[in-house]
């Protein structure tokens, strides 16, 4: 398996990180999971793995505290685009994020920042057409009780931790 090049873009702040240190452990034409430890320390998190779904257009993580237990599940709306000649994804965060936490508890997280992106002209009608419509589909995902599938990668890889 070729190792991609993956970017995180983030529209607020803006700024597109190279993911260097994350950790490929499956690609294939539907999905690409990695591992990955925080950018920046953090009291709550300290690593996890994370599952893109190229298709569906979100990112679903798992993320741990340092004690490797289970902190949430963070899952992020997604756009991207993929350059073949040089193997790189480059994934912009469309600001939207659903939380689902240890109990089953979800949370939709930052829907303010769709607004202050759309009227400051950082983002088009179009991707916030496209946040709004991947977002319902994985609330939809989640209240049909599909999640637990949405889940399977990452655990797939929790034996591959990446110490």
């Amino acid at each position: 398996m070729s190792n991609p090049t993956l970017y995180r873009k983030r529209l607020i702040p803006e700024e597109c990180i190279l993911l260097k240190d994350d950790r490929i452990l499956h690609r294939d034409d539907q999905i690409i999971v990695t591992g990955w430890y925080t950018l920046k320390p953090r009291k709550d998190i300290h690593h996890g793995f994370s599952c893109y779904y190229l298709t569906d257009g979100f990112k679903i993580s798992r993320f741990y505290k340092d004690n490797d237990s289970m902190a949430f599940w963070y899952c992020d709306i997604v756009d991207h685009t993929y350059d073949a000649d040089t193997d790189t994804y480059v994934f912009t965060d469309l600001l939207v994020d659903v939380i689902v936490y240890p109990d089953g508890f979800v949370k939709v997280v930052d829907l303010d920042e769709l607004v202050t992106a759309k009227n400051s002209g950082i983002l088009s009608d179009a991707l916030l057409d496209t946040a709004l419509l991947r977002l319902d589909h994985l609330l939809q995902l989640i209240y049909r009780g599909e999640f637990p599938k949405m889940q399977k990668p990452t655990e797939a890889y929790m034996d591959a931790m990446i110490y």
